[in-house]
C-alpha cells in the first residue's frame, strides 16, 4: 500500500504537508506534543498495528491460501447464519427462493436460504385492522389527547334508490387470512387500498338499491351483513387473502342542507310505529277478552237451555204421573193438588187464623216468625236494645 511506509518521518502527513483535515499537525514534531494542542491520530500507525495482528492470526504469518480459505469459510458461515429467523405466535412466515413462494411456516424458529437467494416475510395474521370510509380521524395538534373527525364527502355521499343523497360513514374491520397468507403477500399489490375500494363500491351498490327512508330507519341493520358478505365475495374472487370481520355503519344521514326535514320525517315515522304498536297491544288485550265474554255467554245460554228443557221434561213427567193418579182416585188427587197449591201460594205471605166454630170473639195467635228473628235483632254493644215483640191478638167477629 502507498501509505505503508515503515520509515520515520511521520508518514505522508508531515508538518509542512497539510493532513486530510486541511492543516498539518501542530507542534512541529512527529511524537512530541507542543504547546499548539493535541496531535491528530497517526493513521499509518493504526494500519501497521492491524496488519501485524492479522499476520499473527494467519497460519505461516502471512496471507497464504489457507488463510484466504479460512476467511472465505468464516464469511460463508456468517452468510448462512443470516437465514435463521423467528416467527411470533401472532405471525405466519412466508418463505421465498429467488422470489418464488416455497413454504408457509408457523410460529417458532425457522430457516430459509439467506439473501439474495431466499427471503422470509412475516405477516401478523391475528391483528385486526380497520379502514374508515367517509371520514378520517386525526389527532388535534392543539390537544394531543383528543381526536378530530374530518369528513371526506367524495367517499361518504351516495345516491339512493329513490334518487336522494345519503351521507354514509362506515368502518371495515378485517384481518389477514391465516389459512392462506401467501395470497395476501403476492396476489394484490396494495391490499389496504383494494379493500377500501371494494367495500366502498359494494356499499354504493347496496345504497343505490334502497330507498333513503329505509336506510335511515328499518333496513339499517340489514345493510351491514349484506355489505360484509358482498365485500368478502369480491375479495375471494381476487384471491386477496383477506377475511372481512365486520362492516359497521357509523352514521347514515341526509345531506346537511335537508337534515332537519328528514329528522322530522323520521320522528313522524317513529310516532306512527309507536301508535301502531299501542293499537296492536290494545287489540291483543281486547279481542281475547271479547272472545272470552262471548264464550261465557254461549255457555250460559247452553246451560239455561239445558235447565229449561230439563225442567219442562220434569214438569211433563210430573203431570203425566199426577194424571195417572187422578184416574185412579180423583177425589184424593184433587184434594192433594189443592193443598199443595195453597201451600206454595201461602208460604211467603202473612197468615191470620180464624176460629171455625160459630160465635163471636177474637182468637189470639203467636207471631212465630218474629220470635224466630228475635235473637238476630239483638243490639250490638253501644246500641239500644230492640224491644221484644209483643203477642198480637187478631181475629174476626162472627
Amino acid at each position: 500500500m502507498a501509505w505503508n511506509n515503515q520509515s520515520g518521518g511521520g508518514g505522508p502527513w508531515r508538518p509542512n504537508n497539510p493532513g486530510p483535515w486541511g492543516s498539518g499537525p501542530s507542534g512541529g514534531g512527529g511524537g512530541g506534543g507542543g504547546s499548539g494542542g493535541p496531535n491528530p491520530p497517526d493513521l499509518e500507525e493504526l494500519l501497521r498495528r492491524s496488519q501485524d495482528r492479522l499476520k499473527s492470526v494467519m497460519p505461516g504469518g502471512g496471507f497464504g491460501a489457507g488463510g484466504i480459505a479460512a476467511i472465505v469459510g468464516l464469511a460463508a458461515l456468517g452468510w448462512l447464519a443470516t437465514g435463521i429467523y423467528t416467527v411470533q405466535p401472532n405471525e405466519a412466515g412466508i418463505e421465498t427462493v429467488f422470489g418464488k413462494f416455497t413454504e408457509r411456516t408457523m410460529s417458532g424458529l425457522n430457516y430459509n436460504w439467506p439473501y439474495p437467494i431466499g427471503a422470509a416475510m412475516k405477516l401478523r395474521v391475528t391483528d385486526r385492522n380497520s379502514i374508515d370510509i367517509g371520514f378520517r380521524t386525526r389527532e388535534d395538534p392543539r390537544r394531543p389527547s383528543t381526536q378530530t373527525q374530518i369528513d371526506v364527502n367524495e367517499e361518504s355521499l351516495m345516491l339512493t334508490g329513490d334518487e336522494n343523497i345519503a351521507d354514509v360513514k362506515f368502518r371495515v374491520i378485517w384481518q389477514i387470512d391465516p389459512v392462506r397468507p401467501e395470497d395476501y403477500a403476492f396476489n394484490v399489490r396494495e391490499p389496504r387500498e383494494t379493500i377500501k375500494a371494494v367495500s366502498e363500491s359494494v356499499m354504493r351498490e347496496i345504497v343505490g338499491r334502497t330507498q333513503i327512508q329505509r336506510i335511515l330507519t328499518a333496513e339499517r341493520k340489514l345493510i351491514e351483513p349484506a355489505a360484509q358478505e358482498a365485500t368478502q365475495r369480491v375479495l375471494n374472487d381476487y384471491k386477496a387473502g383477506v377475511v372481512i370481520l365486520a362492516v359497521q355503519l357509523l352514521s347514515v344521514d341526509p345531506p346537511e342542507q335537508v337534515i332537519a326535514a328528514f329528522r322530522d320525517v323520521t320522528a313522524a315515522q317513529q310516532d306512527m310505529e309507536r301508535s301502531r304498536n299501542e293499537a296492536e297491544t290494545y287489540a291483543n288485550r281486547v279481542v281475547p277478552e271479547a272472545r272470552g265474554s262471548a264464550a261465557r255467554i254461549l255457555q250460559e245460554a247452553e246451560g239455561y237451555r239445558e235447565q229449561t228443557v230439563a225442567e219442562a221434561r220434569g214438569q211433563a213427567a210430573r203431570f203425566t204421573q199426577i194424571y195417572e193418579q187422578y184416574r185412579n182416585a180423583p177425589e184424593v188427587t184433587r184434594e192433594r193438588m189443592y193443598l199443595e197449591t195453597m201451600e206454595r201460594v201461602l208460604a211467603g205471605v202473612s197468615k191470620t187464623i180464624i176460629d171455625q166454630p160459630t160465635g163471636q170473639g177474637v182468637v189470639p195467635f203467636l207471631p212465630l216468625g218474629q220470635l224466630n228473628d228475635f235473637p238476630q235483632n239483638q243490639s250490638q254493644p253501644g246500641q239500644r236494645p230492640t224491644p221484644a215483640p209483643q203477642v198480637q191478638q187478631q181475629g174476626v167477629r162472627r
